[in-house]
């Protein structure tokens, strides 16, 4: 019984961050910050070169997270990568197919 009290203490003290949404009046999750930053920083190191489709950008970061990550790859790169818009640190193209870049600082 000792290993799941650990467990549940761990989670109750886990740092959360309350993740944003690109669209007005839509709210995004409350997700651990540990998970958060590494999925971030994922997104932002795959999207530093390159100018990737949604499928592109989840493959890709699947790819490079999958053996060192708990939980749902896609489930969180979907929620980072909202809020990564929200907070206008990446964008959306306005080519078909619409890709995904780093906004730079002059647009």
């Amino acid at each position: 019984m000792q290993p799941n009290a650990e467990k549940m203490k761990a989670k109750i003290t886990e740092q959360k961050i309350q993740t944003l949404h690109p669209q007005p009046g839509k709210t995004n999750k409350k997700i651990a910050l540990s998970k958060y930053n590494f999925i971030k920083e994922n997104i932002l190191s795959i999207l530093s070169n390159n100018e990737l489709t949604h499928t592109e950008l989840m493959e890709e970061l699947y790819a490079s997270v999958k053996d060192k990550f708990e939980g749902g790859v896609q489930w969180y790169g979907e929620t980072v990568k909202l809020d990564l818009e929200a907070r206008q640190l990446i964008e959306r193209t306005t080519t078909k197919p619409e890709k995904y870049k780093l906004k730079t600082k002059y647009n």
